[in-house]
């Protein structure tokens, strides 16, 4: 005698299968990385350049910097300008994150990974 599996049965399991797979492929790639957050601290980015930008323009106290020396201070800030919002648009696609200022954030979690270090060096001259 052959037993049959009610069609409703087959269709149940079917449509169970389906879910749970769209499930977990929405946790996988949704919700996952949309739970991590990237913290840059770009103010320490930035004083760390405003000091290289100082040190350029005030190299001797004694001897003013020479016009050579103020453009090249001049170019290097205006590159950083402009790199700057860039390097925070690939940080973003790099890791997949959302990224945002370290100062607004209240704490470190295990989702939070610092990007400062990254954000340096696509900032550096090159």
């Amino acid at each position: 005698m052959k037993t049959t599996v009610p069609q409703w049965l087959t269709q149940g399991l079917v449509t169970l299968l389906v879910v749970a797979a769209s499930l977990t492929a929405y946790d996988r790639w949704v919700l996952r990385p949309a739970l991590v957050i990237g913290v840059v601290d770009v103010a320490e980015v930035y004083r760390a350049k405003e000091a290289e930008f100082t040190q350029i323009l005030t190299k001797a106290l004694s001897q003013p910097a020479s016009e050579e020396e103020r453009q090249k201070a001049l170019v290097m800030a205006r590159a950083f300008a402009q790199r700057l919002p860039l390097a925070l648009d690939e940080l973003q696609r790099e890791c997949n994150c959302l990224v945002i200022l370290r100062t607004a954030v209240a704490g470190p979690t295990p989702n939070t990974i610092d990007l400062t270090a990254q954000l340096r060096r696509k900032v550096a001259a090159p």
